[in-house]
């Protein structure tokens, strides 16, 4: 069983069949998956996604500045975060937000010390706002901040996906599904899992990645306690 992991989550989990905004169903699923694995007693760090409100990268296709773009992006992934955390606060468990773009008080600013010590008290940490710099995508966030609370893997809940494979499943019905990669598989691949910062990031570091299909009920409780969930990146 891990001890320590950082769920990325895109804003899609959120919004459930809706495809767009906040669905209560659908967060308060997620925030019971949540629950789950906390009272397995593993530490768990979140980081948001906010595709489901906002994404920049398309604004930015349509003629948008990117900076623009991508800062308007930090900022949805801060309304899914305080969503997520009243959500969670509901079920009976702490959870702190905090942010990587300054909030006036709505979440903490991210400081790395702090969120240790939340995790060691049970609390779930939520990080908003990527990484706080244009051009980085919240997969790269999530790596980001796996290594800096020491967590021993990254874990990205995809909806409808059961993993990662070799080419599109829903376009291929002969589509492949891989059960163990390595990092530069991945890369020399093509893969679509995380961007290739993030991949490169982990590899570096030596933090295994699970990819498991989040909406499936369990799922997330079953890959915390490392049975073979989805498809495991690592060296």
């Amino acid at each position: 069983m891990y001890r320590r992991v950082v769920l990325k989550l895109s804003g899609q989990a959120l919004a459930g069949g809706e495809g767009y905004g906040i669905d209560p169903e659908a967060l308060s699923y997620i925030a019971g998956e949540l629950c789950s694995v906390r009272d397995l007693g593993v530490e768990v760090g979140v980081v948001m996604g906010g595709g489901n409100i906002l994404r920049g990268s398309a604004l930015s296709r349509l003629g948008m500045d990117r900076v623009t773009s991508d800062h308007m992006g930090m900022l949805a992934t801060l309304l899914n975060a305080l969503a997520l955390q009243d959500a969670l606060e509901r079920t009976g468990m702490e959870a702190v937000v905090q942010s990587a773009l300054p909030t006036g008080g709505m979440a903490e600013q991210f400081h790395r010390g702090r969120a240790v010590q939340y995790l060691r008290e049970g609390k779930v940490v939520v990080f908003a706002g990527g990484t706080g710099n244009p051009f980085f995508t919240t997969d790269t966030a999530a790596a980001l901040r796996a290594a800096e609370i020491g967590a021993e893997a990254v874990f990205k809940g995809t909806y409808l996906a059961d993993g990662v494979y070799d080419k599109d499943p829903v376009q291929h019905p002969d589509a492949r599904r891989f059960d163990r990669l390595t990092y530069r598989e991945v890369l020399q691949r093509g893969l679509e899992v995380m961007d290739w910062t993030a991949i490169s990031f982990c590899m570096e570091q030596g933090l295994p990645i699970v990819v498991f299909r989040i909406d499936t009920a369990g799922n997330f409780r079953r890959a915390a306690l490392g049975e073979a969930v989805g498809t495991l990146i690592c060296l």
